[in-house]
């Protein structure tokens, strides 16, 4: 039986199904009513059978495994020259993170009994929800900017996903899929505390609002802790674009703190790039670089509204966290340098190491702090 959803905020209840709401009538963001903890104490990472990939923390997940390749249990390997771990997130199959969202995500749609998915991404979501739903068996429309990375648009048309492009910003292209998602909802006068159906093209699997996605992304932080032999480190530094890693991170480390599992939470220090930092704006810090320029190299963090935006700054708050925005300039020297040192990535996957070097000139890492940095994307996304 899947689980139905619920707002935090207003205690609203909805029943799971096709049509179930992509949020709540008043506006907040869904969570499943179920949130479910693992019995008994963890195995050491050396005894504890890793072939399911991050599916093996299933007594964590409020969905049943029904669409996978098995991915998961990204390497965590160090990184001398930065003085941290890196954990390589780029390995997935779809060359992302991202897919840690989508097969939870297109799980639930199964569960659901869904026939069509609808999603609107940058690129490396859509990409890696497209190529889920072709393992489902599911259609998949999905809604990027006019000018989308070429090695990503096709990585969804291979998958027999339909693309459709918008002109515009970021945000225009949420508003043409959420119109989409809606049909002729949207036309009609309606009680603006009902919650917005699925009742139009197809099934909402939005990376940014879906909770089912979040529900993979937190699977991050329990291979962290089993990799440190459960433990967790200092601190994690991660980009921030709608938040999906970063909250996954949180509620992640949170939930093993809830079992019992691990006694502590890292520090989530996040990375904006300048000129889409809408967090650090809202923390006080400067959005934009030095000359008000925004960047323009990290395509993948370009936005100026997140979904989630109240919930990471509440993450960042109860873990004694930051937020910084970065330029152009440090974001390119420090892809150069990834590269020079054998991590092929794209360029929105600097912003994180990049936001490491600022945050250790500025006395908010130790030296010996034990710390850890998702390396997001491949850059084979970027021929």
């Amino acid at each position: 039986m899947a689980s139905d959803l619920t707002c935090p905020d207003c205690g609203a209840v909805y029943a799971a199904g096709p049509d179930e709401p992509w949020r709540c009538g008043c506006g907040h963001a869904l969570e499943f009513t179920e949130r479910p903890h693992p019995q008994g104490d963890p195995l050491p990472l050396h005894n504890l059978d890793t072939s399911e990939g991050l599916w093996t923390f299933f007594e964590f997940l409020p969905i049943e495994q029904h669409v996978t390749f098995y991915e998961g249990f990204t390497p965590l390997v160090d990184a001398p020259d930065w003085d941290a771990q890196f954990k390589l997130e780029y390995v997935f199959p779809t060359g992302s993170f991202k897919d840690r969202g989508a097969t939870t995500t297109l799980s639930r749609a199964v569960e659901l009994g869904v026939e069509k998915v609808i999603e609107d991404s940058s690129g490396n979501a859509g990409a890696s929800i497209a190529t889920y739903a072709a393992r489902a068996g599911l259609a998949a429309d999905i809604y990027v900017p006019a000018d989308v990375n070429q090695s990503k648009l096709m990585t969804i048309q291979r998958a027999d996903a339909r693309p459709v492009r918008v002109e515009g910003t970021r945000e225009d292209v949420t508003a043409a899929c959420l119109e989409a998602v809606e049909g002729d909802a949207g036309d009609t006068e309606a009680d603006e505390r009902d919650a917005p159906d699925q009742t139009g093209e197809g099934w909402y699997a939005s990376h940014a609002w879906n909770p089912a996605f979040y529900a993979g992304t937190m699977t991050f932080a329990f291979e962290v802790a089993a990799q440190q032999g459960w433990t967790v480190p200092d601190a994690v530094v991660l980009p921030i674009g709608h938040g999906t890693l970063f909250l996954g991170a949180y509620r992640g480390f949170s939930l093993l703190n809830e079992a019992g599992i691990v006694d502590g939470m890292p520090r989530l220090l996040g990375a904006q790039a300048a000129g889409y930092a809408p967090i650090v704006a809202a923390l006080g810090g400067e959005p934009t670089d030095d000359d008000g320029t925004r960047a323009t190299i990290a395509d993948g963090i370009q936005i100026t509204e997140p979904a989630r935006g109240t919930e990471i700054l509440e993450a960042i708050e109860a873990t004694d966290g930051d937020a910084i925005a970065l330029g152009d300039d440090p974001i390119e020297s420090t892809l150069d340098r990834l590269h020079r040192t054998g991590f092929y990535v794209e360029p929105t996957c600097a912003v994180a190491p990049a936001a490491l070097e600022q945050y250790r000139e500025r006395g908010v890492l130790d030296p010996d702090d034990d710390v850890v940095v998702p390396l997001t994307g491949s850059g084979l996304k970027t021929l």
